[in-house]
């Protein structure tokens, strides 16, 4: 870690033996063909740089071989072809680090070696560490909840950069003032999505804990939050409005948003994050409730690990895989010339924000009303 930046290698330095066998040796053809679905002859084929093998089933003998431990045969290892910055903004919450995880397995799969950069408290700001990437000569960067979620951030900074010529993409939160592509859950359907499961279930009284209202993902959870009590419960506008709690991000956040919620006598607590949720299940005890018996908590993003919470968290998934690959693809486009077009909220043409559907996950936080 140099200055909060990370240069994460490609796996293609992957030590000789498999993971798990003492001996060494060369690859055996039979385990790479079952990890690859593909026959040894094809393999062999692979192994020997010989043609006749299809790109895509070339890239999955090619990743068996790094999925199993064995190093690259020295005529199939390419040179990189470039950096690729990922700039998050913490480890913390387990949604980033499965974010840059296929950020980087993609980046690595095209030949691009990723560079993560973690906003940590009192470390270099998002600023600070797009000027090291620009001085390592990154081919791009990728940005995940960056400052253009933040309405209140000055959004000149990333025209600026595109004036120096560095293609970059912006995952979850979209700025009409920058000329750029977008990845994005849809967050208004994410919370229609959880305020209609509560209303199966019963639930009146249901509230919203969402992060501070200047990030655009928030926002967009309060609009559809509130839509939906109006469509589904009839609730007022103004009332609508009272049941969404802003608050920190975290677990801590979660929890204070949750006190208020339940004051107003919720039964149902939608939450904009995982840990957010968790936080509003501390509250919920530590008032002598039960989830779900007495009161249901929903969150947002099916992190890892979440199932496993006692109770298994109820969640609204973020399409992690589709949403990170997109965002690389699009970003490689941009690279090689190609950017893609199409038509922006604003209605004109030119660059565009991809959203993606999201997907309830019931499990055990939530239940009928008594």
């Amino acid at each position: 870690m140099v200055g909060g930046v990370t240069i994460v290698s490609p796996r293609g330095d992957a030590r000789t033996e498999p993971r798990g066998d003492g001996g060494g040796g060369a690859p055996r053809l039979a385990d790479i063909a079952a990890q690859a679905r593909v026959s040894e002859a094809t393999v062999s084929r692979v192994l020997n740089g010989k043609a006749g093998v299809a790109g895509p089933t070339r890239t999955r003998v090619l990743a068996a071989l790094d999925v199993l431990g064995y190093e690259r045969p020295v005529r199939l290892k390419r040179r990189s072809a470039g950096l690729v910055g990922l700039v998050i903004p913490e480890l913390t919450n387990p949604i980033f680090p499965a974010f840059a995880q296929v950020i980087e397995q993609v980046l690595a799969g095209h030949g691009y070696t990723p560079v993560l950069c973690t906003q940590m408290p009192g470390g270099a700001t998002e600023d600070e560490l797009v000027e090291q990437l620009e001085e390592r000569g990154v081919t791009g960067i990728v940005f995940l909840s960056g400052l253009h979620a933040d309405t209140s951030a000055d959004p000149s900074r990333y025209v600026e950069l595109a004036g120096r010529g560095v293609p970059f993409v912006l995952i979850n939160g979209f700025n009409e003032h920058i000329d750029a592509h977008f990845v994005s859950p849809d967050d208004r359907s994410a919370a229609r999505m959880a305020v209609r499961h509560l209303v199966e279930l019963g639930h009146e009284r249901i509230g919203l804990a969402i992060g501070p209202t200047r990030y655009v993902p928030s926002q967009r959870k309060a609009e559809g939050f509130t839509a939906a009590l109006r469509a589904l419960l009839g609730v007022s506008a103004e009332e609508a409005e009272l049941r969404v709690q802003p608050t920190l991000f975290g677990v801590e956040g979660g929890h204070a948003a949750a006190g208020a919620l339940l004051d107003q006598g919720c039964t149902g607590i939608v939450c904009a994050s995982d840990l957010m949720a968790l936080g509003a299940i501390r509250a919920v005890r530590g008032r002598g409730l039960d989830v779900p018996s007495d009161v249901s908590v929903v969150g947002f993003d099916d992190s890892p690990l979440i199932a496993f919470t006692d109770p298994p968290l109820t969640t609204v998934r973020q399409p992690v895989q589709a949403m990170a690959t997109a965002a690389v693809d699009a970003l490689l486009e941009e690279i090689d010339g190609n950017p893609v077009l199409g038509a922006p909220p604003s209605g004109s043409w030119g660059r565009t924000e991809f959203v993606f559907q999201p997907e309830l996950v019931v499990r055990g936080s939530t239940a009928g009303r008594r």
